[in-house]
């Protein structure tokens, strides 16, 4: 075995990995969405494409793919079956999927104590205390993921449609959504026919951007995404001493929105979500054998 993957998966991008069985990475790349629950095939497809670019990027033959084992921290593992749906049609030589929280808590704190929160397309939470690690939240768009880029999204288009009935205060923010739309609320609506959580996660840094601005729809919506964030992470009973991570796009977002008892606890991650799939990866598989679940 020459080298090891880590495939990092969400709703809106698929990143890998390629390292050598020391941990040395020698190339990444990027690819297209990864939600084994909402688009299994379509994540499948994706998670193959973006190991076959790591593999070119680091100058090494993608031929090599069904001769190297890979660690996949994918959005939507923590439900159903997915998890082993995938892991019998993925073609590398051992695969291990885990979900997006896993790795990430894995690169943010390393093999200690400490908690991170993933704040993107969605949200997940996990601690890990005394070597005992404890998730939350990652429920999906549908039912979960309160604060994410996804349910901001969701909810500025709800506001943008309150508005235009009259119902609430309109503002900047819902007049400009409304132009993305041709001002027409039917488009809206046929938007959210086929929209998937990235979609919807696409319009969250506009919210961030107009809430800068003091817009009142725009802070209205970051209230009550900032409350469910710290909802959360109040569930995880920190302790005082205990690293915070914040990672994803939103996490630079959040940070300086949090309430002064978490920003005392934030800490800068060691690495990122990829970085803890590329360690696992290493720990579980470069020594020969696979650990067990």
């Amino acid at each position: 075995m020459k080298f090891v993957l880590g495939i990092d998966g969400g709703g809106t991008s698929c990143r890998a990995a390629l390292a050598t069985v020391d941990g040395t990475v020698v190339g990444r790349a990027k690819s297209g969405a990864a939600n084994i629950r909402t688009d299994l095939t379509g994540a499948r497809a994706n998670i193959v494409e973006a190991a076959r670019q790591a593999f070119l990027a680091a100058g090494a033959d993608p031929q090599l793919i069904p001769h190297t084992p890979a660690i996949l921290g994918l959005a939507g593992a923590n439900v159903g079956t997915y998890r082993q749906q995938l892991e019998t049609i993925l073609p590398f030589s051992r695969s291990r999927v885990e979900t997006d929280a896993e790795i990430a808590l894995e690169g943010a704190v390393g093999s200690g104590d400490g908690a991170m929160a993933i704040l993107g397309t969605g949200t997940a939470y996990m601690a890990r205390k005394g070597g005992k690690s404890r998730a939350i939240g990652g429920w999906g768009f549908q039912v979960g993921d309160q604060g994410s880029g996804a349910r901001i999204g969701r909810d500025l288009l709800e506001q943008t449609l309150l508005a235009y009935d009259g119902i609430r205060p309109g503002s900047p923010l819902t007049d400009a959504m409304l132009a993305v739309f041709r001002n027409n609320p039917e488009d809206v609506v046929e938007f959210t026919t086929n929209a998937k959580p990235g979609d919807f996660g696409g319009f969250a840094p506009k919210v961030f951007e107009h809430a800068e601005k003091g817009d009142l729809v725009a802070n209205f919506i970051l209230t009550k995404a900032v409350a469910d964030v710290e909802a959360s992470l109040g569930a995880l009973d920190l302790a005082d001493a205990a690293p915070l991570c914040l990672l994803g796009g939103l996490a630079p977002l959040y940070a300086p929105r949090l309430s002064a008892r978490y920003q005392a606890l934030l800490k800068a991650p060691l690495d990122d979500a990829l970085g803890g799939a590329v360690q696992m990866a290493v720990r579980l598989f470069a020594g020969g054998s696979e650990a067990p679940r």
